[in-house]
């Protein structure tokens, strides 16, 4: 027979005991010791296990945790451990027999509920520990999103920040302690939120109104949204680029010679669980990419500053490698020596890079396509045909 979990993942919310589920109850009833924040401990009625506040930083509480093997533990989360909670840092900590979680309603449920709003249809996003221009990609006029923040100060914060992207019409319902006694909502405009007073636990709903420019959900999204010294994969290639690359779910880019980072940024964009290593060995470019990776609150693009060719031990495996800058001999050997199945997609404007390109593609097939693209601009006091650099693209699956 199998050996019984030792941790047992139990949800709160802020009714405390009265909120508990028959089998979280008993886990209580049984547990040797208690682990939890100073709050949730706190909603609890004093018993006869042992009390373990959990540290700050939360990562070292794992450590805590690992030292408690052969008791019976339980520790408390907030609602859901499985849903912007603990539960992902304690099931990658664990073997999957050593735990079981025991949920109670999130906090988005909760507001949900309150609100009256579809869950499959609104925007569920954890911002406690993460960047407000994590909410940048889907901002738009109408949008319905329930917003977890650290503290009270944040919701002066998250209304400072849905100013300045224009979004000032937008109502928000601060949620206060939801599901238990101290339980309020109030509904504020901007300015109200920007100078209220609040306390934590909280949540925010928000009706999203404004006349902020909502983000294309497809690639090829506006070159202005995006801070560059001129060297960027322009929209319409910047499109064709990312359809050659075809990033999928918990896909990893190399954007060798990121530029400005617009490749690494769409990419990022395309998925929560796409990533990117970036390779720029210029330092003012390497200030852009942080600063596009920053607007759109992507932590998942990691910036490696040096020659590319001596970057790439460095870099964790790809599933696709884009090369926009750097393109020589010795850079093209080291990644068509890549495992089977790794999609390479590379730029070239320069007779030099269009003759590289060529050869690859004659070594190692794939498609070799030339773009050419104008738009149409001023002559004398009619229009002509401006005229870009061609592109050539090379294109392959290894």
């Amino acid at each position: 027979m199998a050996e019984a979990p030792w941790i047992t993942i139990v949800g709160l919310t802020e009714d405390g005991p009265d909120g508990l589920s028959p089998a979280s109850a008993v886990a209580l009833a049984r547990a040797e010791i208690i682990m939890g924040p100073k709050r949730h401990l706190s909603l609890l009625p004093e018993g006869g296990a042992r009390r373990i506040e959990w540290p700050v930083p939360f990562a070292d509480g794992i450590a805590v945790l690992k030292g408690l093997k052969g008791q019976r533990v339980v520790v408390l989360v907030s609602g859901d451990p499985f849903w912007y909670g603990a539960g992902r840092a304690i099931s990658k900590a664990f073997d999957r027999s050593e735990w079981q979680a025991l949920p109670a309603p999130s906090v988005f449920t909760l507001a949900a509920a309150r609100m009256g709003w579809p869950v499959e249809d609104t925007l569920c996003i954890g911002l406690h520990a993460a960047p407000l221009a994590r909410l940048r990609p889907y901002l738009a006029p109408g949008l319905r999103a329930i917003v977890l923040l650290r503290d009270g100060a944040a919701v002066a914060e998250l209304a400072t920040y849905l100013e300045t992207q224009d979004f000032a019409d937008t109502s928000l319902t601060v949620a206060e302690a939801l599901g238990g006694p101290r339980e309020k909502l109030r509904v504020l405009d901007v300015e109200a939120a920007k100078t209220g007073s609040f306390d934590a636990p909280l949540c925010v709903a928000l009706k999203v109104a404004g006349k902020g420019a909502a983000i294309p959900l497809v690639s090829g999204r506006p070159d202005e949204l995006f801070e560059t010294d001129g060297v960027m994969t322009k929209r319409p290639m910047r499109a064709l680029t990312l359809s050659a690359l075809a990033p999928r779910a918990g896909e990893h880019l190399w954007d060798i010679g990121g530029g400005s980072g617009t490749i690494a940024v769409e990419w990022a964009l395309a998925h929560s669980t796409c990533t990117a290593s970036v390779v720029e060995i210029r330092e003012d470019r390497a200030a852009l990419i942080r600063a596009n990776a920053a607007a759109f609150g992507l932590d998942r693009i990691k910036l490696h500053l040096g020659e590319a060719v001596a970057q790439l031990a460095n870099l964790p495996q790809p599933d696709a490698v884009f090369i926009g800058g750097g393109l020589s001999e010795t850079l093209l050997e080291k990644v068509t020596a890549l495992p089977s199945g790794t999609r390479i997609v590379a730029n070239g404007v320069t007779l030099e890079a269009e003759a590289l390109l060529t050869a690859a593609q004659a070594r190692h097939g794939g498609d070799l396509m030339r773009v050419e693209i104008a738009h149409a601009a001023p002559l004398g006091g009619k229009r002509a045909w401006q005229s870009a650099y061609p592109v050539v693209q090379w294109s392959v699956v290894l």
